[in-house]
């Protein structure tokens, strides 16, 4: 099943990715297996980078939030609130279309 976990940095983000985004890295490519889809979730003019998004391949919400807990930005503090929900994608380029 796949499980979508939108995550919201805390007041200092800008300063923990920084210091934090090397660890971070190389542990999303120890992980390519179990990741559908990731990246950091942008706002404003800039682009600031306010929070991440995770699709997993995963059993359900307990193992997602596993996954999410060994991640570097977790254990330094980055996300102050987590969201995970199960997700089916069903179209678009990257499911291929339309899956129904």
């Amino acid at each position: 099943m796949a499980m979508a976990a939108w995550l919201r940095d805390g007041p200092d983000g800008a300063q923990i990715r920084s210091r934090h985004l090397a660890a971070h890295l190389d542990f999303v490519e120890a992980h390519l297996d179990t990741i559908l889809v990731a990246g950091p979730l942008l706002d404003g003019p800039e682009g600031e980078m306010t929070g991440s998004l995770y699709v997993l391949d995963v059993a359900d919400r307990n193992e997602a939030l596993t996954f999410l807990e060994r991640d570097p930005y977790h254990a330094a503090g980055l996300w102050e609130a987590t969201d995970i929900r199960p997700f089916r994608g069903v179209a678009g380029r990257w499911v291929g279309g339309r899956n129904w």
